[in-house]
């Protein structure tokens, strides 16, 4: 980025307030676009583009690092990097999920593992992500689902087999709690008053 100072004027002490330096950056989100799709003037150079390639991947790989140590928030800060660079790398969102699974932050995993679906849909770890987090969100039928586009892709994966059973238990434990007439809400130890019948 080049900063362009666009007055004609003679250079004084003061700096003009109108033409800060950020003002003519291209958003990050023009770097994931092919060059063929960008305006002439908007394509980046070959070097940039490997530039910016082996920053992702060195932040990349120091949050690979940093996970394997269970320095979770480290890694995840790492990946958030890359994905300001990158953001179309499906397998940062995977990433990015499971740490999120792993800090309790559901709902953000859920989001991310989205992302990677939608990225990869045909990648069969991103489907088994999302699974796992719609079962810890509470959603064991959309894990179920997930779980079933996972086994399309990968029929020999043991973990959606696994994580596909426990989503089932907990439907089954649901329509009990249903059938006996309790809502997963009330106590299920609730002392009841009986009224007797004349």
């Amino acid at each position: 980025m080049t900063w362009k100072n666009q007055s004609k004027k003679k250079p004084t002490n003061k700096r003009p307030i109108s033409h800060l330096p950020f003002e003519d950056e291209i958003p990050t989100d023009h770097f994931t676009v092919p060059k063929e799709k960008l305006p002439k003037n908007d394509v980046v150079s070959e070097s940039n583009d490997d530039d910016t390639m082996k920053l992702v991947e060195s932040f990349q790989q120091q949050g690979n690092n940093l996970a394997q140590e269970g320095k979770y928030s480290e890694a995840l800060g790492k990946w958030e990097s890359a994905l300001l660079l990158m953001p179309d790398r499906a397998i940062l969102h995977e990433q990015k999920a499971q740490i999120l699974l792993e800090l309790g932050e559901t709902w953000k995993a859920l989001k991310a593992a989205t992302r990677a679906t939608e990225l990869e849909p045909s990648w069969g770890e991103a489907w088994v992500t999302l699974g796992r987090a719609q079962l810890n969100y509470g959603e064991p039928d959309s894990a179920i689902e997930s779980l079933d586009r996972a086994l399309a892709i990968k029929p020999d994966s043991v973990e959606a087999r696994n994580d596909r059973q426990a989503a089932l238990h907990h439907i089954q434990r649901r329509k009990q709690l249903q059938t006996s007439g309790l809502s997963m809400n009330q106590n299920r130890f609730a002392v009841v008053e009986k009224t007797e019948s004349a």
